[in-house]
């Protein structure tokens, strides 16, 4: 595999595994991912929550590593990335707001680049319209968000992912191997 230059957006209360995990993974393999925030430099740090599945009616909430980025968003061209990464948390809450941050996600569809989203990354892709006839998995409570995108909502294993094109998503962390492993076959294309 060819070595891809990926780009990661990310935020305050990122989920820690859906952010470190892909991070390094990625990078194992010999890749070059770039960490941005909005309103945030390279060397900065995000907050980030772990997200546990305790038997609860949703999932639970600890605090978690300080994740540090290692890029700056302001300023950066999406034309330079082959692929995008959309970890879940809070921060798509709030990251959605953003209308540069929809632009950048916009990007990657309309040049038909690999993106890969977890969790409640899919309400970063339904603010920025780009669900439309496509099928999308995300953490259960994101399923109106999906469908009133246009999206259709996979409602699939915490532990597996879904491919419709260029886009790879998946419930949640317990997701990762499977959701890498279809990420991983979007990069060699």
């Amino acid at each position: 595999m060819s070595a891809k230059k990926i780009l990661m957006i990310t935020g305050d209360f990122t989920e820690d595994y859906e952010t470190m995990v892909p991070f390094q993974a990625l990078q194992a393999v010999g890749h070059s991912v770039h960490a941005v925030c909005p309103d945030k430099k390279e060397g900065d740090t995000v907050a980030t929550a772990i997200h546990d599945f305790e038997g609860d009616q949703t999932y639970t909430e600890k605090p978690g590593h300080r994740f540090a980025l290692n890029a700056d968003f302001e300023g950066l061209n999406p034309a330079d990335y082959d692929a995008l990464v959309i970890p879940g948390g809070r921060a798509p809450e709030y990251l959605r707001l953003n209308k540069n941050v929809l632009d950048l996600i916009r990007h990657f569809f309309d040049n038909d680049k690999p993106v890969a989203a977890i969790c409640h990354g899919a309400q970063l892709l339904a603010a920025a319209g780009v669900l439309k006839g496509r099928q999308c998995s995300a953490y259960p409570a994101c399923q109106p968000e999906v469908e009133l995108a246009g999206g259709s909502f996979a409602d699939i294993n915490v532990d597996q992912a879904v491919t419709d094109g260029n886009l790879v998503t998946a419930p949640a962390w317990p997701a990762h191997p499977d959701w890498l492993a279809k990420f991983f076959k979007l990069l060699e294309k």
